[in-house]
């Protein structure tokens, strides 16, 4: 078991990758009376085209299959899983992303119980087609609940329009038609290929004996028997800057419009430390952009083009990296306008002064800190596949180095006109902007 002392922070982690491959890293936080559990798969939404474990040819699975199975890890042929948490006074929950599947326990009381139920139901599948047939009425009706949700539909309007090809841009959840086509044995297939050890791993954080959660752990996994490990081969679609679609909107029943301009990068993703290094530098450069003490937020805001709703983020994860600005306005158009001069001007922003970065990095290192006593903020942080083994507690210093210069760089090779597009919802009866 390797130990890391975080001088700065005052923090040790352990980490041990077991002999079947599943990494796991222990927190220690004693001075917490609760103990928090992710389980996570590096299995999403977008991985739908792979060689599944012992074969040879590609299959293409239905949309959303990640999600389904996620729902379906719970319930048991002696019952549901949620309810043995309960009766161990522990929570339990799940959830499905682009790139990954996690199952997470909290609980302040019986965890070496809580965390081998953990491990036991994730890795004991169990479908028979009743169940899956009962469920796919169940993800059918959370399907068209978010259909009806704008931002839900401004959001995929924009990944549709920056990744027309690649799974990025279909439902997490996938679609009513493609659910219907999951079988207990494509659930078994799936589970096979992306829920092997060496493609998962578990993060304990909170009130804890490292050596003895290692050795429960080791022990729980001694008893269970897997296949040996071997390289997933996930296939994606190849994309061009030449793919992207400049425009397009759709009409809702919406009060006001809302808009949404997106910069896809076409460059190699990062892994790594310098995934954290240039997620950061991305994350500073938005915020001297448009943070709500910018001179540009502000002169936004005064002119009526932005509300409270307006919101930017950089999104960075295996296979795609993307920016995207969004908000309610009463004018679509000048918002997306407005935004696309102000991205393609960014390098030489009048925002991009060494004075407006130290106060955006103090701002955003106490965030960060306050960050710290979340213990499910933490663990998920610390269970993101494309960082490696750089940790949430290497972005202090990260943030600390990062140059004007540097910002500077990444707004000129990232805030290229042909990489924007704009996405648009319009109240019924509106006329297109």
């Amino acid at each position: 078991m390797e130990k890391k002392v975080y001088e700065q922070l005052q923090e040790i982690i352990y980490r041990e990758t077991l002999d079947n491959g599943l990494q796991v890293i222990l927190l220690p936080k004693n001075d917490f009376h609760k103990t928090y559990g992710l389980f996570s798969t590096n299995f999403g939404s977008i991985d739908n085209q792979f060689v599944p474990r012992g074969k040879t040819e590609a299959t293409t699975v239905p949309d959303g299959i990640a999600h389904f199975l996620e729902h379906k890890l719970f319930e048991k042929e002696d019952g549901d899983v949620f309810n043995t948490f309960g009766r161990l006074g522990a929570s339990a929950n799940a959830f499905t992303s682009f790139t990954r599947t996690a199952y997470l326990f909290s609980s302040t009381s019986n965890v070496p119980e809580s965390l081998t139920t953990l491990l036991d139901f994730v890795q004991e599948p169990y479908f028979t087609e009743s169940t899956v047939n009962k469920e796919k009425g169940i993800i059918a009706q959370e399907i068209q609940m978010y259909e009806d949700e704008p931002d839900w539909r401004l959001f995929f309007g924009i990944l549709g329009n920056m990744y027309p090809k690649h799974p990025l841009h279909i439902d997490i959840a996938g679609t009513v038609d493609s659910i219907m086509d999951i079988t207990p044995e494509l659930l078994y297939e799936n589970h096979e290929t992306f829920y092997h050890p060496s493609n998962m791993n578990l993060f304990i954080v909170g009130k804890l004996d490292p050596k003895e959660t290692m050795q429960l752990i080791r022990d729980n996994q001694a008893k269970k028997d897997f296949v040996p490990a071997e390289t997933i081969q996930r296939i994606f679609p190849e994309e061009t800057i030449h793919d992207i679609k400049p425009y397009d909107f759709i009409k809702m029943s919406v009060n006001r419009p809302k808009s949404i301009v997106g910069v896809k990068g076409l460059n190699e993703v990062p892994t790594g430390i310098k995934a954290l290094e240039y997620k950061t530098t991305m994350d500073l450069l938005l915020t001297l952009l448009f943070g709500p003490t910018s001179a540009n937020y502000l002169n936004l805001y005064d002119k009526g083009i932005i509300d409270d709703s307006f919101s930017y983020e950089f999104n960075l994860d295996r296979t795609f990296h993307f920016v995207d600005v969004s908000g309610d306005t009463k004018d679509s158009a000048a918002f997306s306008e407005e935004i696309k001069k102000l991205l393609l001007s960014a390098k030489d922003s009048l925002e991009l002064t060494e004075e407006n970065l130290t106060t955006v990095k103090k701002r955003m290192i106490g965030q960060e800190l306050q960050a710290l006593n979340s213990l499910e903020y933490i663990a998920n942080q610390f269970s993101q596949p494309i960082y490696g083994e750089a940790t949430l507690f290497d972005i202090v210093p990260i943030i600390e180095n990062i140059t004007l210069a540097e910002i500077k760089d990444a707004a000129a090779e990232f805030m290229i006109e042909d990489h924007m597009t704009t996405f648009h919802i319009l109240p019924k009866g509106a006329n297109e902007a």
